[in-house]
């Protein structure tokens, strides 16, 4: 359920750059020092989670050179959309793994 004026699941997924990373390292001081890093760039407000072996956060930017800037400092890769489960499953992350 979200609040009045939330973005919506399908909003957020329309964010055109999105970076996952590991939740482990969002985890104790590290939400503060990527949030930090992040208040000038143009991150959404809302992000998600998905799950593939372990929980990954999903950052959603507008901006492809700030999405770029994002994943040079903390390492992650590029999330589409697309890939995520849908239903009951909204969560798992179907990820395609290079050949």
């Amino acid at each position: 359920m979200r609040r009045k004026g939330e973005l919506s699941p399908a909003a957020i997924d329309g964010w055109p750059h999105q970076v996952v990373l590991p939740a482990r390292l969002c985890e104790g001081g590290g939400y503060r020092v990527i949030h930090e890093f992040c208040k000038d760039l143009t991150l959404c407000s809302r992000g998600h989670a998905v799950y593939e072996r372990e929980w990954f956060h999903v950052y959603c930017f507008s901006e492809a050179a700030e999405a770029e800037k994002f994943k040079q400092r903390f390492g992650g890769e590029t999330f589409d959309p697309s890939q995520q489960g849908r239903g009951s499953s909204w969560a798992h992350w179907h990820r395609r793994r290079a050949p």
